[in-house]
């Protein structure tokens, strides 16, 4: 079903968390010789050796890409910028950090996970058969948040905030083309712009493990969080 993709990493100020992903993108590149791949780094706006690592790190591969600006813009804004210049038939969008390993693609085909039908995929660490290491504070800090996406956007998916996803291109292009969110907050809106179109998203089992240094923190950002939440719904309450 799937033979050629474009996997797409959103990084800002990662220079401490690139080695794993430079081993995983190197293992999956030997070892899945039958998918065409092509690999885009988005760097919104680092301020550390981020985007030297990468350059360094790739030079001459002809598989990379590398999209960076000077300020940082937010996690669905540099999604945006790798969907527009991506090229294969899918779109898999990944954390820099590597919580899941791109190899978690290999096993939806493998179980046949993937049909015709669909057109876009969620990693899903609530899913029943996910493998997930993480934090007994993160784990409530989930719940509590798919509590308030599902009661104020009626939104089912049981895990929105996983960033490993899969679109078939055309779906991701047209999705990223309206959407509005720049923030982390953007897979909220992803859910609604999807409902309005018709597409149905499926859930699906990841091996996902919690990596240190994370970005977002539910807890220290909760006005934030609640603020890109307010303007997601008035948003979408004028369409």
């Amino acid at each position: 079903m799937i033979k050629s993709i474009s996997i797409i990493y959103p990084v800002f100020n990662e220079e401490k968390r690139l080695r794993k992903t430079f081993l995983d993108i190197s293992r999956f590149e030997k070892l899945n010789k039958f998918l065409k791949k092509e690999y885009i780094f988005v760097n919104d706006g680092s301020s550390d050796q981020t985007l030297s690592l990468i350059k360094k790190r790739f030079k001459n591969d002809k598989k990379v890409k590398v999209v960076s600006y000077k300020k940082n813009m937010g996690k669905g804004y540099a999604l945006k910028r790798g969907v527009q210049i991506a090229k294969n038939a899918w779109i898999l969008t990944n954390d820099a950090d590597c919580s899941v390993s791109n190899f978690q693609l290999i096993k939806w085909i493998q179980k046949k996970y993937l049909n015709q039908n669909n057109l876009i995929y969620f990693g899903s660490r609530n899913h029943n058969l996910s493998t997930v290491k993480k934090k007994v504070l993160r784990k409530i800090v989930g719940i509590i948040f798919k509590f308030v996406i599902r009661l104020f956007f009626k939104i089912k998916i049981s895990d929105t905030q996983c960033g490993f996803k899969l679109y078939k291109s055309n779906v991701a292009k047209k999705i990223f083309r309206i959407l509005s969110t720049n923030d982390y907050m953007h897979d909220v809106e992803i859910c609604l712009i999807a409902k309005k179109l018709n597409l149905s998203v499926k859930d699906l089992p990841v091996k996902w493990t919690h990596v240190n240094q994370s970005k977002i923190n539910f807890i220290r950002d909760f006005f934030k969080v609640a603020f890109s939440l307010i303007k997601i719904s008035k948003h979408w309450k004028n369409h």
